[in-house]
């Protein structure tokens, strides 16, 4: 038997999905080259053996010594196909797989016969609305966030992914659901590495000033900011142009919610990717792009001048993504570190024109998508503004001066649009900075 004979071809595996097909396939070349490796080695020895048992000459019968040496080979014989057999099933046991591909075809949570595509993963790890029950403590919150696996942290991402898929797949251009998967995979591994350091969705950054003071404050496996939440009391912006999607109040129990930071976090690129859109007028792959670098920075705009952070973050991003793709990894345990070496090829070229595409990403209205139950937050998408016109009259004037003095003492209350507005510092919040920027403009 050769390992071709042993290996399965590629259909088939027709009916799974890409990912899986690769794996099983791979999976299957090296068992059979295995096996074909220990079938030989017994081939060889079962023939030396005979040799050494065979009488010296065919006409002389059976001496007392070729009987002896006959026996003794036979005991030899035996032993050996015992040694070979259990070294075998050893083998096939305890061997550990090697981490490419192959790995996804004993890791798979889901059921492996699902059509992924169009299907999606099915939630094999029963993940709620919540991770846990509203009342649970925030403490025990962080402590069942903390546990989970690497493993656990993709598949609660793509449970995520798979229930708002037709709003998902329009918003970011890409109908191919594993695509999606992983580049979620790629800004996860970015933002938190997936929890491969041991601590599961259970990573805070930005905390020092207080809860929600500052709006860096971002929780969980992308790291979603405080400024992703429904806060009318605060300077921070509010992202109420994405309707379609739930938009959960700050609170801690919302906050230190793995599964609604994962829902929050996936929200808040899409509000990058309208802004991408109608803000800075990005096309193609570069409004996925520009999202990204929102999430991360407060602005989807595109500046040439930075490209360095470009090929830190959103093409960094890309890249892991691509990698998790094509070696197999979108499934398994497996992470990966930001720059890490193993997505070197992927890295060397362009992973938005040579894996992503160019493609065009769509805020045409999806049908289909259910308004979500529960508390909900919905508001018309936020129109054009000019800038310094805190109330919305259509010029910059004394009024709008003292409007934004109001908002900043709270006795006035500025709404999404307003705000905007009057943040003439770009910085995502309104304080005096932006105050004497307006004075400045209004006396020259």
């Amino acid at each position: 038997m050769t390992p071709e004979d042993a290996a399965p071809s590629e259909s088939f595996f027709a009916p799974l999905s890409p990912v899986i097909q690769r794996a099983m396939t791979a999976y299957f070349d090296e068992t059979a080259i295995k096996m074909a490796g220990f079938a030989l080695t017994f081939r060889f020895c079962c023939d030396t053996i005979k040799l050494i048992a065979e009488p010296e000459c065919a006409c002389s019968g059976s001496s007392r010594f070729g009987a002896r040496k006959r026996e003794y080979a036979m005991k030899i014989l035996h032993r050996l196909t015992a040694c070979i057999c259990g070294a075998a099933l050893a083998a096939s046991v305890l061997m550990p797989f090697p981490q490419t591909a192959s790995a996804d075809a004993a890791e798979i949570a889901h059921d492996p016969s699902r059509n992924v595509q169009e299907e999606g993963v099915g939630n094999p790890f029963n993940f709620g609305e919540r991770m846990a029950p509203e009342g649970t403590s925030v403490e025990e919150l962080r402590a069942i966030n903390h546990k989970m696996t690497v493993q656990q942290v993709k598949y609660a991402l793509y449970k995520e992914i798979d229930e708002h898929w037709e709003l998902i797949s329009t918003r970011f251009g890409q109908r191919e659901r594993e695509k999606v998967y992983a580049l979620f995979l790629g800004v996860g591994t970015l933002e938190s590495t997936l929890g491969g350091n041991g601590d599961g969705a259970d990573i805070e950054t930005a905390f020092s000033e207080g809860f929600g003071v500052s709006s860096a404050h971002a929780y969980g496996t992308l790291q979603t900011a405080v400024t992703a939440f429904y806060d009318p009391g605060t300077s921070f912006m509010q992202e109420a142009d994405v309707p379609e999607l739930e938009w959960y109040p700050l609170t801690k129990e919302n906050f230190y919610d793995a599964i609604i930071s994962n829902h929050m976090g996936i929200r808040k690129i899409i509000h990058f990717i309208r802004s991408a859109i109608v803000d800075y007028d990005l096309e193609g792959w570069q409004i996925v792009r520009g999202a990204l670098k929102g999430h991360n920075t407060g602005w989807a705009n595109y500046t040439g001048d930075n490209d360095g952070y470009y090929a830190n973050y959103p093409d960094e991003g890309a890249a892991l993504a691509q990698w998790y793709y094509e070696e197999g990894h979108l499934y398994d345990n497996t992470f990966a570190w930001t720059k890490a070496e193993v997505a070197a090829k992927q890295r060397a070229g362009n992973p938005w024109t040579d894996w992503w595409y160019d493609i065009e990403p769509s805020l045409a209205e999806v049908s289909g998508e259910t308004e979500p139950s529960g508390t909900t937050t919905t508001a018309e998408p936020v129109p054009d503004y000019l800038r310094g016109d805190v109330d919305l009259n259509g010029s910059v004037e004394i009024a709008d001066a003292v409007l934004l003095t109001k908002s900043l003492c709270g006795t006035e209350t500025l709404n999404a649009q307003q705000g905007r507005a009057g943040d003439l510092n770009d910085d995502r919040k309104l304080n005096a900075v932006d105050l004497t920027l307006l004075k400045r403009f209004l006396l020259v």
